[in-house]
């Protein structure tokens, strides 16, 4: 466990961060069109079917624009905690018009806030959970389950690390040859980059520990629904 400060907040909740992280979006979001569209179809819903969704850590909600668009009934209730992820959210959702609403809600604390409903049918979240600590990862499956109606799906694409010398080396090899100027922007980072980058570093774990953790939680239909690399998504259903 790190010990130093946590410095989610100082990233997430700053003007010049949230305005560097705008600013990349586009490419980085057209690059995960697939997880996206793939996080929509596991939900068991029909095309039509009106459904509510929370989706945690939502940002500016670019996971879940694809499941409103996907299923035309789904309401989403985004949580996040920065209001300027908020703030340029509501600008990219507009086109949903009534059908979203944002809730201030910092993942690493809790309470859960009065306005996200006791129960609803499918929970998401997408690079948010890798953020948390070990302790808060459990309890947060925990508290997902609880607000799951029964057969509610929880989902989470994220990053994780490996243990074994010989995978990280692989998984570094490939990423490199897929972005010719990985190696370069990893070895030049300015001191904010490399802020940010031990930031996103500092508690990610592997992925069997989080699927222990799911397990523990009481979800079932536990598994790795996708995987390419270091990046996965996970999830199960409440019983």
């Amino acid at each position: 466990m790190p010990d130093s400060a946590d410095t989610n907040e100082a990233i997430w909740k700053s003007d010049a961060a949230i305005s560097h992280w705008v600013s990349t979006a586009e490419d980085r979001e057209r690059r995960r069109a697939d997880e996206r569209r793939l996080m929509a179809e596991l939900l068991p819903f029909d095309k039509d079917q009106q459904f509510t969704f929370i989706d945690l850590g939502a940002g500016t909600g670019a996971a879940a624009r694809v499941v409103l668009d996907y299923f035309p009934g789904a309401r989403a209730i985004l949580a996040d905690y920065s209001l300027q992820m908020m703030e340029q959210g509501r600008r990219e959702l507009s086109a949903f018009g009534d059908r979203y609403t944002y809730v201030e809600f910092d993942l690493a604390r809790g309470p859960w806030p009065t306005e996200i409903p006791s129960e609803v049918d499918a929970v998401i979240s997408s690079l948010c959970v890798h953020h948390l600590p070990d302790e808060r990862k459990g309890q947060l499956f925990a508290e997902v389950l609880e607000h799951l109606l029964p057969g509610g799906w929880y989902l989470n694409y994220d990053p994780v690390t490996t243990e074994d010398a010989v995978v990280e080396a692989a998984w570094l090899r490939a990423g490199d040859r897929r972005d010719p100027e990985a190696a370069a922007k990893r070895e030049n980072r300015t001191p904010e980059e490399q802020s940010r980058h031990e930031n996103h570093v500092r508690y990610m774990i592997p992925l069997a520990p989080q699927l222990d953790l799911l397990e523990e939680a009481g979800f079932e239909g536990v598994d790795v629904y996708w995987k390419q690399l270091d990046h996965v998504i996970y999830g199960g259903r409440r019983p």
